[in-house]
């Protein structure tokens, strides 16, 4: 735990112009992607995501995150969502198009990821230690509630992810003291549901590439060798410290 906050504190007072530039840039397009809905706003945003999650999985985890001991696996868990959204760039898959039945819902998201430094200050937190806008989980909840807004046609292979990341949090409120992340958790509940209900059980019969079959075992085969994996470090770490 005390490697944890460490590492974190050395991101945050290392990089906090560069965070509130991101911060800045993100909302910038959020706002823009809403209200012109347009296809340089689409890019725009897509190429934002590719960026800022390469952000994560090297500046992040590579390089500030270095003394954790799976810092390298979550830099690849990162760098492979940063592919999938260059791909989803490259081939137009999500067009982002409005879906108003959410917006509200959306919006919380939104606005989630400025809740987590309250919630570090809130505990007695001071900076540099606490979480930030930048960081996975806040990034997650965040890219959440961009697909939730935009969410007539999504690519799912990047919304299962992100789940798998949310569940990650789970564990991590309670071995390194970061009760922030049940505002992840808790916020991917309804995702789930929602982002199933609209395209799985309503376009069971439609026609993928590839097909369902594949990408299902693609999905179950990167998840459980993320899982296993983050358990096995999970369990050295702990031996570590008995």
């Amino acid at each position: 735990m005390e490697t944890f906050w460490k590492t974190i504190a050395l991101y945050n007072s290392s990089t906090w112009v560069y965070q509130l530039i991101i911060t800045l840039t993100g909302i910038c397009l959020t706002a823009y992607l809403i209200k012109k809905p347009c296809r340089r706003s689409i890019i725009s945003m897509k190429i934002f995501l590719i960026a800022l999650y390469l952000w994560i999985s090297i500046v992040y985890f590579y390089i500030y995150c270095a003394e954790r001991s799976y810092n390298n696996v979550m830099a690849i868990f990162w760098g492979i969502l940063a592919a999938s959204w260059l791909w989803d760039l490259l081939t137009g898959y999500t067009p982002f198009e409005r879906n108003h039945k959410y917006t509200r819902l959306a919006c919380f998201l939104l606005c989630m990821p400025f809740l987590y430094p309250i919630a570090s200050i809130l505990r007695g937190m001071d900076f540099p230690t606490i979480t930030s806008p930048v960081m996975p989980c806040s990034v997650v909840v965040f890219t959440i509630g961009i697909l939730l807004m935009f969410s007539r046609k999504i690519n799912l292979f990047i919304v299962l992810l992100l789940c798998h990341w949310a569940m990650i949090g789970f564990s991590k409120t309670f071995f390194f003291k970061i009760p922030e992340d049940y505002l992840l958790a808790s916020a991917s509940v309804p995702a789930i549901y929602l982002f199933f209900k609209e395209y799985f059980l309503c376009n069971l019969h439609d026609v993928t590439k590839p097909q369902t079959k594949y990408i299902n075992w693609l999905l179950i085969i990167l998840c459980i060798g993320i899982g296993i994996i983050l358990m096995g470090t999970l369990f050295i770490e702990l031996a570590k410290d008995i």
